[in-house]
């Protein structure tokens, strides 16, 4: 291990009081802080790993890490950042809403110590379903709750039921409506105000503890304008996010419909488990969403025209990303959290550059 993670084990180790303290301030917390071991003894390297929009996730989930929380406590702690953001308007409160206008939430989660994984969908009113899906995965013994269901489901657990619908959001979605059809009762907004392209966003987010435990979770207010009740793929095990504790964990970000026919969290696991590096994990992964890709989708080079990205970690702490086309990931590996590129299938075509 480097000197510094040695040295910041030694600080962290001794902070256990501070670690505690900020345990009990996680909502549900899977179990309290605990002191790390010596390094020497690290089972595995500890590392968090995320979409492009998680830096902030990242360096707050290895920072837990580093106090001795919770694989899983971590990475939903570091996602709830991009929750709780109004600025991100692909999760949580200040994502985009569907074609009604309502903001509905998917999120799923897994925990690789003790297998167990939650999920809710459709869910509207919560600020947070990241923390919702973990109540699932806590305290029953389902693993799925969707719409109305899981909004009960969190106000008995105390949640506050809040509009989600930002200013911003609700501008964005007035502009899309007025556009959609020439012919309706809507006056189409100028050329140089309408929206050309239908948002997707996603965070997901990896973590490895120094002990070698696995967790990941995926959250996302959906693709914009869907229609009312559709669920994409992240908050569906083994498509938006899947972990093995003996073998790594595996999330993804963009087009989930064509996550799901591929079952690409879990998908993306089993290459690692035949032995492939997590980069090339995800990078077979995405030829395999190319290969079940319709007619219908490819463009006239017989590229997708859409965006798909996978995340991966495995055991040791080993960790990367690809999607379709060049993007950008944030990790933090012990030294600093960082955007690094991706891995990728096609290069841009130059008109898009």
């Amino acid at each position: 291990m480097s000197d510094l993670l040695s040295r910041r084990v030694f600080l962290t180790s001794t902070a256990v009081g501070v670690a505690a303290t900020r345990a009990r301030d996680i909502a549900f917390p899977m179990r309290p802080a605990r002191p790390l071991p010596p390094a020497s003894r690290w089972a595995s390297k500890p590392v968090a790993v995320a979409s492009a929009n998680g830096l902030r996730a990242v360096q707050k989930a290895f920072d837990m890490l580093m106090q001795g929380a919770d694989t899983l406590d971590a990475a939903i702690e570091g996602v709830k950042i991009q929750e709780l953001d109004p600025n991100d308007d692909s999760v949580g409160y200040g994502g985009l809403p569907n074609a009604d206008g309502v903001v509905q939430l998917d999120a799923s989660c897994m925990h690789g110590p003790t297998k167990r994984a939650g999920a809710v969908g459709a869910l509207e009113g919560i600020k947070t379903p990241s923390e919702v899906a973990k109540l699932v995965l806590k305290y029953t013994n389902h693993i799925f709750l969707v719409g109305e269901g899981a909004k009960r489901f969190a106000l008995q657990y105390g949640f506050k039921e809040e509009d989600l619908l930002t200013a911003h959001a609700r501008e964005v979605w007035l502009h899309w409506r007025a556009n959609l059809n020439p012919d309706d009762d809507y006056l189409d907004v100028p050329e140089a105000e309408r929206m050309s392209t239908r948002p997707t966003g996603t965070i997901n987010c990896d973590v490895v503890t120094p002990q070698g435990d696995i967790s990941s979770v995926t959250t996302t207010s959906g693709l914009a304008f869907k229609i009312p009740g559709r669920v994409g793929d992240s908050p569906i095990i083994g498509a938006g996010q899947y972990t093995d504790n003996a073998i790594g964990a595996a999330g993804s970000t963009g087009r989930g419909e064509s996550n799901i026919k591929v079952c690409g969290g879990f998908l993306t696991v089993e290459f690692m488990r035949r032995g492939m590096k997590p980069t090339d994990a995800c990078l077979e992964t995405l030829k395999r969403v190319v290969q079940l890709t319709e007619p219908r989708l490819l463009g006239p080079d017989g590229r997708p025209p859409f965006s798909l990205n996978f995340y991966a970690v495995n055991k040791r702490g080993e960790f990367g990303a690809a999607s379709l086309y060049p993007g950008r990931f944030a990790a933090h590996d012990g030294a600093e959290a960082k955007l690094r590129d991706t891995a990728f299938l096609y290069e841009r075509p130059a008109a898009s550059r």
